[in-house]
């Protein structure tokens, strides 16, 4: 196999459940996928996440913020974990920590966003968006820069706010939705593989 015709490699960053990390795992249960989870990340112990990492035997490393005197050392060390394992595309999935400017020099870095962007930025986008009133919100795939959810725009899906919801029920839709994107945008987002130049 040509590296032009190689999956493409993705490092996936997780805090918490891993729902998303799990709807890609299962689309690479096929081969015409083009992407491969060369490994998974952490900045905590013990999630479900890593877990459904290690069942497939895929490597993963648990970088904790707290373990380091500030970011800038947190983020050299993220970034020697992310050189180890050369991914094409590193993929931010429900990770809850910001990446800093040493990551960002030398990785290609997407997120996905529980609002349709550039409304509803941060960490609390469904509350926001109920608070707002609005009646549709959706979900976003974006580039990571050094801003916070202000990255160029890969790709978008709108999910209804019903009259009922909660910040749960509301949440949980945004999340099938962002499963779908992510799984439909991530190999030709993916597809550049600018080590193939090095």
């Amino acid at each position: 196999m040509s590296d032009s015709d190689r999956p493409a490699r993705v490092l996936v960053l997780v805090s918490g459940s891993g729902t998303l990390l799990q709807a890609v795992l299962e689309a690479c249960d096929d081969p015409g996928y083009g992407v491969e989870v060369v490994a998974v990340g952490a900045d905590r112990d013990q999630i479900q996440g890593l877990e459904r990492a290690r069942v497939r035997g895929i490597p993963t490393f648990v970088e904790r913020l707290a373990d380091h005197p500030d970011r800038d050392a947190w983020d050299a060390a993220m970034v020697a974990h992310l050189d180890e394992h050369r991914p094409d595309l590193v993929l931010s999935a429900g990770f809850m920590k910001i990446l800093g400017p040493a990551v960002l020099a030398g990785h290609r870095v997407v997120n996905t966003h529980p609002a349709l962007l550039p409304a509803f930025p941060g960490a609390r986008a469904v509350r926001d968006a109920l608070a707002h009133g609005v009646r549709v919100t959706g979900c976003t795939l974006h580039e990571v820069d050094d801003g916070v959810d202000t990255g160029p725009i890969v790709d978008q899906r709108a999910v209804t706010v019903r009259r009922d919801d909660t910040e749960d029920s509301l949440h949980e839709r945004i999340k099938a939705a962002e499963r779908e994107m992510l799984v439909a945008a991530l190999p030709g987002v993916a597809r550049v593989h600018p080590l193939d130049d090095a």
